[in-house]
């Protein structure tokens, strides 16, 4: 018994007990600190530090869900166990930011009655609202998307993008709105078509689009909520320009992209002298703001306030060959244009014979007032009829769009187009790449020889140094 005290007693065994006792302080310490880290809110307790940012939410993202006023429920039905562990985690950090929106999580396997409740085979997410009776499906698909394309390259299929902000932002506003606006797109002028990353913007933002061709409709529908022109390469007839001209007089909206052509307009270009605006013969250049030397790839200046600013990053924006604009007179006080598109002052109109210097107008949008007739049964009301001018389709070009993701042209497009709506905000969200990112440099520079080579060889020197002392020692 005395030789136990006696070791007790010693100095190798108070410094054990001490380091015993310092374990067990520290052990205690964790465990504290991860029960209280898991009770923090999910959006808290995961940091991001996935490739491309995965889990970063956008202000979009968290304005909206700050402004619900409904609640929102989150379905995700499939085999819990096999559920992509980047959805289960971007689902619970989304849905952290509101407690409006509510998540229950159902085993497919488990509960194979839920399947048919929801008419579904499985790995959705179905989000709906109880005050408005909208539901809306998302597939896992739709949130980590494939390239089809590469397996007739490589033999397999390789996850291409991440789409999770995307699609629930959408889904969310589609279940939470009332009601979703129409676009009528015109036919039957070689009018071009929108590509898929149009489509899915438009789309994520409610807003339906659907044909119409004038000339077999004496009149454009009472749900449209804009018309639409894109890129007409002939003119409008004459009944189809007194059809455009009424439906603006009533106060409706007109949205032109100009179409490449050199055949002459005068009913389309008359529709745009009305609200003060002129089409100019010839291609833009600009010698200051241009796309590696090529003068006819500008980036316009940009003059946006308001919703049509919102979500712009670098105020960059891409036009390639675009034609120009000029403001003119109009016979009408109500009417005020106003570009939001320009070159800068370095700018030319260039045509065959000559090259005129000077700032020109590659997108603008005009308004006017307009007072509708009141009867007995109805007051008399002010509207706001608004055309949008774009002076290039490049603008939503997918070779630009799809190629050069750091610009802001889709984010421009789609802001100048819920700028027609009062009730409705650009809430679409691109979908993140998956493709892998390297961050080899093409040419080694001083930097990188000074941290490859020459420190790692200083602190092997320096470590020889000291070794060779201390054995001399």
């Amino acid at each position: 018994m005395e030789k136990i005290k006696k070791m007790f007693k010693s100095v190798s065994s108070k410094h054990g007990s001490y380091s015993v006792g310092l374990a067990a302080i520290v052990v205690a310490i964790a465990i504290v600190v991860n029960l209280v880290a898991g009770q923090l809110p999910e959006n808290i307790r995961n940091i991001d530090i996935s490739d491309n940012r995965l889990y970063e939410i956008t202000d979009v993202s968290k304005d909206m869900l700050g402004k619900l006023d409904k609640k929102v429920k989150l379905t995700v039905i499939a085999e819990l166990d096999s559920v992509d562990t980047r959805i289960e985690t971007f689902v619970k950090k989304y849905a952290a930011l509101s407690k409006k929106v509510e998540v229950e999580w159902t085993d497919s396997v488990l509960h194979p009655a839920v399947l048919q409740e929801y008419n579904t085979e499985g790995n959705v997410i179905i989000v709906s609202c109880e005050d408005t009776g909208k539901t809306s499906t998302i597939n896992f698909s739709d949130i980590i998307q494939y390239d089809q394309y590469s397996y007739y390259t490589t033999g397999q299929v390789s996850e291409s993008a991440f789409d999770g902000e995307g699609q629930l932002t959408s889904a969310i506003n589609y279940v939470t709105s009332e009601e979703t606006k129409k676009i009528y797109r015109t036919a039957g002028h070689g009018e071009g078509t929108f590509s898929s990353s149009v489509s899915d913007l438009l789309t994520k933002n409610n807003l339906e689009t659907e044909e119409i061709n004038l000339s077999m409709n004496p009149e454009i529908p009472g749900d449209c909520d804009l018309l639409f022109l894109y890129g007409p390469t002939s003119d409008l007839t004459d009944d189809e320009k007194t059809i455009i001209s009424n439906y603006l007089s009533d106060g409706g909206k007109v949205y032109l992209i100009l179409g490449d052509t050199t055949a002459e307009t005068p009913n389309l270009d008359a529709v745009m002298a009305d609200y003060g605006l002129k089409k100019l013969d010839g291609y833009i250049a600009d010698t200051q703001r241009c796309y590696q030397g090529n003068y006819y790839a500008i980036f316009p200046q940009l003059s946006i306030s308001g919703g049509l600013a919102d979500g712009i990053s670098n105020e960059m924006v891409l036009l390639l060959n675009s034609q120009g604009l000029e403001q003119t007179e109009t016979d009408s006080e109500t009417i005020v244009t106003t570009p939001f598109m320009k070159t800068s002052t370095d700018g030319y109109l260039v045509t065959e014979e000559n090259q005129a210097q000077g700032q020109y107008i590659v997108g603008a949008v005009a308004t006017n007032t307009v007072n509708t007739d009141g009867d007995e049964d109805t007051e008399t009301e002010t509207l706001e009829a608004r055309l949008t001018v774009l002076a290039s389709g490049s603008l939503i070009d997918s070779n630009i769009t799809d190629q050069l993701t750091t610009l802001d042209n889709l984010t421009l497009f789609v802001n100048s187009v819920t700028e027609n709506f009062d009730d409705v905000d650009n809430v679409a969200i691109e979908a993140k790449s998956l493709g892998t990112e390297r961050n080899t440099p093409l040419h080694a520079s001083a930097f990188s020889l000074l941290v490859i080579f020459v420190i790692p060889a200083a602190i092997l020197l320096i470590g020889f140094v000291l070794w060779w002392r201390r054995r001399k020692a």
